[in-house]
């Protein structure tokens, strides 16, 4: 019996989910799996009901549009998941109990620790979108000390997000279109600040439409995030870089947070020296 782990989500065939842990468990010459497996809202109660009972299975990954419908059938939910409303991992802890948690939150942040390890005069993050990565990525920012800008379509739903899930801070919500047109507002020099625009929609993904961000909103030194990983290199970030800003893509978020989940399922962390090959693999 080959242990394995898997993805779970609908669709399901564009995640490199299955690349990434295959990838580590060559390196590290462990005998293992980690598939795919397409999931609807409808089938996730039965699917988790028959893998409780597998003895192979190492827990899973979920991915879009299951990280909210899944905790209703699970026996626990996990910090930060409790706190995001969102589980992106699922694993059999004692006696083949499904607990859930979030990796999302920390795979986000992993990129961005030597500027968080710095002290700032303040912290500001235009997120873009609502969704459940977004949750992940507002509650990640919020805990960091961020004031959070938080953009959708539908301003009530960004409102309500942000007054969940980071209701201290004095946050705002607008609408996507918000940042569409060129602003000639004058930011200072930000000396001593750190600023992000972040990209947690799905806009700008193969078969989306583009994301529409004017980059005249974006304070001098600010640092362009996309979470998209389909294409890696995605208008957002070109746009960003052509506007004299640094950028990071979406295989950091994607290989971070996957990082994290590798060591629930396979019990040791993934040789991470290999990124720089991975990413390349990643990209083709």
């Amino acid at each position: 019996m080959i242990p394995y782990a898997e993805v779970i989500g609908d669709p399901i065939v564009q995640s490199k989910s299955p690349t990434i842990h295959r990838f580590w468990l060559a390196k590290l010459g462990v005998e293992a799996d980690y598939r795919a497996t397409r999931i609807t809202g409808a089938e996730v109660g039965a699917f988790l009901a028959e893998r409780r009972g597998d003895p192979g299975w190492r827990g899973c990954n979920v991915t879009m549009p299951l990280k909210q419908a899944v905790q209703a059938h699970l026996d626990s939910v996990e910090a930060p998941a409790d706190c995001i409303g969102a589980v992106n991992t699922i694993y059999p802890a004692f006696d083949r109990l499904l607990a859930g948690t979030n990796t999302d939150a920390g795979g986000f942040l992993e990129p961005l620790r030597g500027e968080l390890a710095a002290r700032h005069y303040f912290r500001m993050a235009r997120v873009l979108g609502t969704g459940g990565a977004a949750r992940a990525i507002v509650s990640a920012l919020a805990a960091e000390g961020f004031t959070i800008v938080l953009a959708g379509r539908d301003p009530v739903k960004a409102r309500t997000l942000l007054d969940e899930l980071a209701p201290t801070g004095e946050h705002h919500a607008v609408p996507l279109d918000h940042f569409a047109s060129p602003t000639d507002f004058a930011f200072d020099d930000r000396a001593g600040c750190l600023d992000l625009v972040v990209n947690a929609s799905p806009l700008g993904m193969r078969g989306q439409p583009s994301l529409v961000f004017d980059w005249s909103h974006a304070p001098p030194g600010a640092i362009a995030y996309d979470i998209v990983t389909d294409p890696v290199e995605t208008s957002f970030l070109r746009d960003a870089r052509d506007s004299g800003h640094a950028t990071i893509d979406g295989l950091a978020m994607l290989i971070g947070q996957a990082a994290e989940a590798f060591e629930i399922f396979f019990g040791q962390p993934p040789p991470r020296q290999y990124d720089a090959e991975l990413r390349a693999l990643l990209a083709r």
